[in-house]
């Protein structure tokens, strides 16, 4: 529905009501004041977020949680935009801006699709091609890597000759897409949302996840929806692959420039960035000292010392990195606000002066004592997983580990963090909707799929994605965390 004059001055006027007043409603017994003051305030900009925007609705979130009694202006901007996860994504942001400058994403395209295992036969050309936008979207924004891959795929259409409404364009279409958020949900490297999970548990819990730890979770989990994913097309979809046995795409290459020095002293300083994240847990058994010495640094250390190199080095004059392109251009700073109001929120909605998590804890418990650990993991992945795709990824992150983790923490046997890993996971797996994902939005509106198939075959692979997370994932997650 579009959000008209008169409809956004309504949705304003309620959220307010809930912001500025809830606090005087009765509140239910064990549940102070305060708790219903930060209840209140979470209610009115969730609906803003849902309806109106992501931005100043998250400012006005900073202000209003001020207001709470025993919490300082100071504290809510230490635990939002004072917090490592703020620093770790806008510093992300600006590294990998700059390493979108250079052609080396559609070099990395192109050299998957014009490989000779690539050329055996056409379904091994479309496991390259979905291999493809799945390890790029393993490090990369999804909503990036889609235009990029869009281009490259309609240049494919156009040399086999397809129209729209072919099967075996649309199954290609949708399939980048869903590897994409896949990816994204592989690991934490530059995504949003497995990174606020992982924070909330922090806040919760005082431990952390390392990003080692989540990708143990994450990568087998991504790998196997992506091989049920391709089974469900071929035997299902079941598209004419016949022109492809003939596809000749190596022009594509021949097109591409030599790689420069830029692009090589990015790449070099990104996956540097990326060694200092994934290494030190790799090797945390058998070198500990190097494990805490690394680790004790944190998660925004890295991107820091990378942006800092980008703009360091020059070549032809000219840093890696414009800081004030990059900080102009490549960081979505609507979504870094929104990250900053949903951290202290959970700071604020598991602080024990507010007793909020506790008296969740207490009144869950009885409900949830009946329920096995695995019908409580289900649960969770469900809610995450439906809800991403009827929504702001962002605002299930917030909602749904605002209530799971402190249940999950009141049940015996439940492994909090991984719970928390499957929430960050399943709110990348944004695959059916538009509201979902701009990339969804993306694909809908290249003509060559539609929303119905989308939606279709997103919510297909969203119930698989659950299954595996439950099945794959969480036991995984029990083992390393």
């Amino acid at each position: 529905m579009k959000v008209t004059a008169k409809n956004r001055a309504l949705i304003i006027a309620v959220s307010m009501l809930f912001i500025l007043f809830f606090k005087y409603l009765p509140a239910p017994a064990g549940l102070s004041v305060a708790a219903m003051q930060v209840v209140g305030i979470f209610i009115g900009v969730l609906i803003m977020w849902m309806t109106i925007s992501i931005d100043w609705p998250s400012m006005l979130c900073l202000a209003a949680l001020a207001f709470v009694p025993g919490i300082s202006m100071n504290s809510i901007l230490s635990s939002g935009m004072g917090n490592a996860t703020f620093a770790f994504l806008m510093f992300t942001f600006m590294c990998t801006h700059t390493l979108n400058q250079t052609p080396f994403i559609r070099r990395c395209a192109i050299a998957f699709l014009t490989t000779k295992s690539a050329q055996k036969s056409p379904w091994s050309f479309i496991t390259l091609y979905f291999a493809c936008a799945l390890f790029l979207g393993t490090f990369m924004s999804p909503t990036v890597l889609v235009v990029i891959l869009i281009a490259i795929t309609e240049e494919i259409f156009t040399v086999l000759g397809f129209e729209k409404g072919d099967k075996a364009a649309d199954m290609m279409m949708m399939g980048m897409v869903f590897c994409s958020s896949i990816g994204a949900g592989m690991t934490p490297i530059a995504h949003v949302f497995p990174l606020m999970a992982m924070g909330y548990y922090t806040t919760a819990t005082g431990n952390t996840i390392s990003y080692a730890q989540y990708m143990a979770m994450g990568v087998p989990a991504g790998i196997l929806a992506t091989v049920v994913m391709m089974a469900i097309f071929r035997f299902v979809i079941r598209p004419d692959l016949s022109g492809i046995k003939s596809l000749d795409i190596s022009h594509l290459k021949s097109e591409l420039p030599a790689m420069g020095k830029k692009e090589k002293y990015a790449l070099a300083i990104f996956f540097t960035v990326i060694a200092l994240w994934v290494v030190p847990g790799v090797v945390r058994p058998w070198l500990p000292a190097v494990y805490n010495y690394i680790n004790g640094f944190g998660t925004a250390m890295p991107p820091l010392l990378g942006a800092v190199a980008m703009a360091i080095v020059t070549v032809d004059g000219k840093p890696l990195l414009d800081f004030k392109e990059a900080t102009g251009k490549g960081i979505p700073w609507a979504s870094l606000i929104m990250v900053s109001a949903t951290l202290a929120l959970g700071s604020v909605m598991t602080n024990a002066d507010i007793g909020l998590t506790a008296w969740i804890g207490e009144k869950i418990t009885p409900v949830t004592a009946g329920m096995g650990v695995m019908a409580l993991v289900f649960l969770f992945a469900m809610w995450a997983a439906v809800q991403t795709n009827l929504s702001s990824n962002m605002v299930t992150v917030t909602v749904v580990c605002a209530i799971a983790l402190p249940v999950c923490m009141a049940v015996p046997g439940v492994n909090v963090a991984a719970v928390a890993s499957i929430i960050g996971m399943m709110a990348s797996y944004a695959f059916a909707t538009p509201p979902a994902m701009a990339t969804i939005v993306f694909a809908i509106g290249s003509g060559w799929t539609t929303t119905s198939q989308m939606a279709k075959y997103g919510f297909i692979l969203m119930f698989v994605g659950i299954a595996l997370a439950c099945g794959i994932a969480y036991p995984i997650g029990c083992l390393v965390m």
